[in-house]
């Protein structure tokens, strides 16, 4: 008995490379796209491992528990690491990153996150990168939660390395990944002897094998039902436009950052500035006294298909995070998300005013959309 997602054709190298293309025309990059074959972790990984090794320095910028990580593999590399960190509640400003180069201009490697879902900020990439490609320190950028929800432009912001996955604004598969890489990145991972090669982890592979090659021979059997999901959200995503995209998500956030203090029962933003906020999901701080989870597992209780979460570690007991990307960039998720919450909260004596954050969601979604 035949199965339409089981009993499929082999995916070519043509298929495959036309799907890379479509990822290179979504970042607007000339560079070489690598489509890497499990959840953005791996190219990330890969990057810092083929980039960084003993004698260089990283900047290692921390927004959240992602710029963490990355210090934890530089440092297992045999990197010295200076660590930017800032409060989760903000983003990273370019003075600070210009200031800590400034310091230490043996810096070679630059990590940072766009956007930390996991806190809802985003960074300045743009301006960023100026200061970043001044310094000449290769540039390594997640972008796994911006790309698809605001403006992502490796190249012209001198971005070496960007990685991104499709599982939040891009609405695809969580089981494949990308990354963008800069001439000057190959160079520094050819010139690493401790740069992954024959390994799952290696980009090498990828550019000697795949790209000088032609593209005419797949290095392994590739994930094929999270390669055509890949395909098939890059085609949503050119046919909805990516503009439009963008707007929805930026719609969704300034919608949920209005209608959570405005149903009156002490929710109030994470991020304190509205620039600094992600447009993929919004953070919010509960009241004094109230414990974060217990209220996201009452509202999932009500409905679990909701896209809520508590803060992640130290930030559980005080902070929700409503994941408005991908298709629940949407305002009636928006409308039902808070209303959820703020019926949960009724249990922790905070009356919530739902019909006037309905209304105060729904003029702020039709003012950020115009």
């Amino acid at each position: 008995m035949t199965h339409p997602l089981l009993d499929l054709a082999p995916l070519t190298a043509a298929h495959f490379a036309s799907i890379e293309r479509r990822v290179a025309a979504l970042l607007s990059t000339e560079q070489d796209v690598v489509v890497t074959q499990g959840e953005a972790l791996l190219p990330l990984e890969g990057c810092i491992r083929s980039g960084a090794r003993p004698g260089s320095t990283a900047l290692n910028v921390v927004t959240g528990p992602y710029g963490q990580t990355f210090g934890n593999w530089l440092r297992d590399c045999g990197a010295s690491v200076v660590d930017l960190a800032v409060p989760f509640h903000t983003a990273v400003s370019a003075e600070q990153v210009g200031k800590a180069l400034t310091e230490h201009p043996e810096i070679d490697f630059v990590s940072l996150v766009h956007a930390e879902a996991a806190t809802g900020n985003t960074n300045p990439v743009a301006k960023i990168g100026e200061v970043v490609r001044a310094h000449g320190a290769l540039f390594m950028l997640d972008a796994v939660a911006s790309v698809g929800a605001e403006p992502l432009l490796p190249d012209a912001w001198g971005v070496d390395l960007c990685v991104i996955g499709a599982q939040k604004a891009m609405g695809g598969p969580a089981g494949v990944s990308a990354v963008s890489v800069s001439d000057r990145a190959w160079a520094r991972f050819a010139a690493n002897p401790q740069a992954p090669r024959r390994s799952y982890l290696s980009l090498l592979d990828w550019k000697e094998r795949w790209i000088d090659s032609g593209r005419k021979a797949l290095l392994h059997a590739p994930a094929q039902l999270e390669m055509l999901a890949l395909d098939a959200c890059l085609e949503r995503i050119e046919t909805e436009g990516p503009a439009a995209v963008m707007n929805r998500h930026a719609a969704a956030a300034a919608a949920t950052r209005a209608g959570a203090p405005a149903l009156g029962c002490g929710l109030a933003p994470f991020v304190g500035v509205a620039a600094e906020a992600a447009p993929v999901a919004t953070t919010l701080r509960t009241p004094a006294g109230v414990d974060a989870s217990e209220v996201v597992a009452a509202a999932l209780a009500a409905d679990p298909s909701l896209p809520l979460a508590a803060g992640g570690g130290a930030l559980a007991g005080e902070m929700i995070r409503v994941n408005h990307y991908g298709p629940d960039a949407a305002q009636d998720v928006v409308q039902a998300s808070l209303a959820a919450l703020g019926t949960a909260l009724g249990r922790h004596g905070h009356t919530a005013d739902l019909d006037f954050a309905r209304k105060v969601i729904s003029e702020t979604w039709l003012s950020a959309s115009n």
